[in-house]
């Protein structure tokens, strides 16, 4: 059975924008609203809504499905604060076992989120209180953390040791009673109780001593700046991330050729890609921060970030000439907001990123984007992020509803036959015409004409209500903005049911 299926047919709701929609069942809300959550407002619904939201339904799922959900989205989904809120939240309505140990066992993977999880503890127990005055935890949550205490060396420890905390190393420590494991261990507890941690060796301290120094002109610090640079890529010990993140200053400040061939190099290496696990858009962010830097090398970093992008999905399956393909991209006004408040990247980005990402592994395919119309763009199949630039360029050509129904009706005026339409959106459809079309009734039609078709809705934002009837096996929703949505897509296609990759989580 398909759990598309245990939906039932009279469970229809509104939208935000007042159009018709199709509740969800608990689980497959929760699962849409935590794994598309940044802890920032969205458009529709601002964090503490969505927060709110997401504790309700915690308190109507099988808290083990919770835990298995916190633990999927932190090492599959490499999200990092959602996981920690699911955690805090499950504690306070479980107990009598080591559910809630096991789960901040799996989820707990750097020593910063000791104090990251401390802190929501904090905010959603203490009622206003600091963290040195909570008194005691929650004895699974002490448990879980002392476990993750015994897990981390000085170095670990160091690197997120930062006074700026509000639960800082020292509180955690104090408040969970971690046993060491052996005298070199306590040696290492005894030096956050001290403050005597090493200071690491990484590249924010290095940059930080350079800060300090005064240089007598101008080109004196634009030499030491790329001579640090230099050194720092020569090092081998700027990580991945860091590296993404520094491509645009390691440019302007002029290193090398040799330099950048090595920084091209390493981001491009299929072993680094998949083991730096970073998120597709960390790719189109730093693409997007480097198309108008002026140097000679930008064009081998842009090749370079084509290629890791490429990597990054090497896994997905796709499909071949026999079947095909619809890719559509939302790009209404409702899409233009932010991933999250620390991000430049907006939701619209990841739909036509995504899209471009899945364009690139079908061998027939249209795709094209859809706001108050839909158009066709006939893009190249190689340059992934290029696409995604273009097609971010060009969304104003179809306006800024959301009518989604314009994807089905092209196919139906047409006479196309598609396998496959996959719709990359946050779900908010309705008919800005106000002509009461409604995307429910052209898939309707279209099925009457391709009975075989399927729809696929990937659904950007989570906010609780599909478009189209989840019944059957003609319509699959999967959530989320990584490129996990396609190891979803996989599942399905070979059988499984949305939420199996979750229930599977071993805890």
């Amino acid at each position: 059975m398909n759990y598309n299926s245990m939906i039932k047919e009279k469970e229809t709701v509104m939208n935000h924008q007042g159009a018709k929609a199709y509740a969800m069942t608990p689980e497959m809300e929760l699962y849409t609203a935590v794994v598309t959550c940044a802890m920032s407002d969205k458009y529709y619904e601002d964090n503490d809504e969505r927060m709110k939201r997401i504790c309700e339904l915690i308190s109507k799922v099988d808290p083990v499905f919770v835990a298995k959900l916190a633990v999927y989205t932190r090492t599959q989904m490499n999200l990092r604060s959602i996981p920690m809120f699911l955690i805090v939240e499950l504690a306070k309505i479980h107990n009598g076992d080591s559910l809630v140990k096991r789960t901040i066992e799996k989820t707990v993977l750097r020593a910063d989120e000791i104090m990251e999880l401390l802190m929501c503890y904090q905010l959603r127990n203490a009622e206003g209180k600091s963290i040195k005055k909570l008194g005691k935890l929650s004895r699974q949550v002490q448990e879980g953390l002392k476990s993750a205490f015994n897990r981390f060396d000085e170095y670990q420890f160091a690197k997120y040791n930062r006074d700026n905390l509000e639960v800082k190393l020292k509180d955690a420590l104090f408040l969970v009673h971690p046993k060491a494991s052996c005298p070199e261990q306590q040696a290492i507890f005894d030096k956050i109780v001290s403050g005597d941690l090493q200071t690491p060796y990484t590249w924010e301290t290095q940059l930080s001593e350079l800060g300090q120094k005064h240089f007598a002109t101008k080109a004196e610090k634009a030499e030491a700046v790329k001579a640090l640079w230099e050194e720092l890529i020569d090092s081998g010990r700027l990580g991945y991330m860091a590296l993404l993140r520094n491509l645009r200053n390691i440019l302007q400040a002029n290193v090398s050729a040799s330099h950048v061939e090595k920084v091209a190099s390493h981001i491009s290496d299929p072993a680094k890609v998949a083991k730096s696990k970073q998120l597709p858009f960390r790719f189109l962010a730093a693409y997007k921060e480097l198309v108008d830097v002026t140097s000679v090398h930008t064009a081998a970093i842009l090749s370079a970030l084509e290629k890791a992008v490429k990597e990054s999905v090497v896994n997905l399956e796709g499909f071949g000439a026999e079947t095909n393909v619809l890719v559509a991209a939302d790009v209404s006004g409702s899409m233009f907001s932010t991933i999250s408040f620390k991000s430049s990247v907006m939701n619209y980005d990841i739909g036509i990123l995504l899209s471009m990402l899945l364009k690139s592994k079908c061998s027939s395919v249209i795709s094209g984007m859809f706001g108050d119309s839909w158009k066709v763009l006939n893009l190249p199949q190689e340059n992934i992020l290029a696409n995604t630039i273009e097609m971010k360029r060009r969304e104003g050509e179809v306006g800024y509803s959301t009518n989604g129904y314009k994807v089905i009706d092209y196919l139906v005026d047409n006479n196309i036959k598609m396998d496959k339409v996959m719709m990359f959106t946050d779900m908010q459809m309705w008919d800005s015409t106000y002509k009461e079309k409604h995307i429910q009734k052209s898939w309707a039609k279209y099925r009457q004409m391709y009975p075989e078709a399927k729809l696929y809705l990937f659904d950007l934002q989570g906010y609780g209500q599909a478009p189209v009837r989840l019944v059957g096996d003609d319509v699959t929703l999967i959530a989320g903005w990584s490129d996990k949505v396609f190891e979803v897509l996989n599942a399905v296609e070979n059988g499984a049911e949305v939420l199996d990759l979750i229930k599977n989580t071993e805890i």
